[in-house]
């Protein structure tokens, strides 16, 4: 694979990851969504879906990591860290470009959302779960789930523990059953497995933090929730930002280190 192909690959599947899961986010929260309060169930199995759909794409041109903590797993596997900059730099594009798309595709629901005042607040304004849930996360605005994650009760060793666990589960599937011929990414059937951990990831370990288990997916949105003008938007609590980063790094290493111990 060439250094344009890895980026060209994983930008373009990165984006589609984040439309996909950012969408279903969206569509679950947002007031004028069809798909309004459809459930943590939607979201785990669409979550899911988008991952299969972005590693089928992207998968014959940069072995679809997808997601920094697989690309610092496999160069720990592989001792190869050559191309870890031009995974990384892809991933994050892709994933603000994948936010940026969820804005446009809900541009009026964003809208409708944030300008109804029992969402944001105003005179005669009831309280409202959204608001509740504003003010527990402590800087988060009230459309910010829809680009990252967020913990439901604070507390920083148990968020990141969290985080670490749930990346460990997933690249420790990756990298034992995950992985096309060559070992440098994910196969046509290593996609579907995948996508199915990540869809038990979530029912099993993504209520606590809301699993970002990859850290351009969550970095890459919570940057553009920040820059677009978004009405109301609230905060993009940077003050958490770090957790669903340095989380997911972590259980990369333990993850790769774990299979090189007991697999490889």
């Amino acid at each position: 694979m060439s250094s344009s192909d890895i980026f060209i690959g994983e930008t373009i599947g990165t984006a589609i990851l984040i439309l996909l899961g950012g969408g279903v986010c969206a569509a679950v929260t947002l007031k004028a969504s069809k798909a309004r309060n459809a459930g943590w169930l939607a979201i785990a199995f669409g979550w899911g879906f988008a991952v299969m759909t972005a590693v089928y794409i992207s998968g014959p041109l940069s072995g679809a990591h997808l997601n920094p903590a697989v690309t610092l797993a496999l160069a720990i596997k592989d001792g190869d860290w050559s191309d870890v900059p031009i995974y990384f730099a892809g991933q994050l594009l892709g994933a603000m470009i994948g936010a940026a798309l969820v804005w446009v595709a809900y541009y009026g629901q964003f809208h409708a959302h944030l300008t109804d005042k029992e969402i944001v607040g105003g005179p005669g304004a009831q309280a409202t779960a959204a608001k509740a849930v504003e003010a527990q996360e402590k800087g988060a605005g009230p459309v910010l789930g829809i680009f990252s994650t967020g913990p439901e009760i604070r507390n920083v060793v148990q968020n990141l523990a969290t985080e670490i666990i749930g990346t460990v589960v997933l690249i420790l599937a990756v990298l034992t059953q995950g992985l096309n011929a060559k070992g440098d990414g994910l196969g046509v059937l290593g996609g579907l497995i995948t996508a199915f951990v990540v869809v038990s990831i979530g029912l099993s370990l993504g209520g606590p933090t809301g699993y970002a288990i990859n850290p351009a997916r969550d970095l890459g949105p919570r940057i553009v929730h920040a820059l677009l003008p978004l009405p109301n938007k609230g905060g993009s609590d940077w003050s958490y930002a770090w957790i669903p980063v340095v989380g997911p790094l972590i259980g990369g290493a333990i993850g790769a280190g774990i299979y090189n111990v007991a697999f490889a």
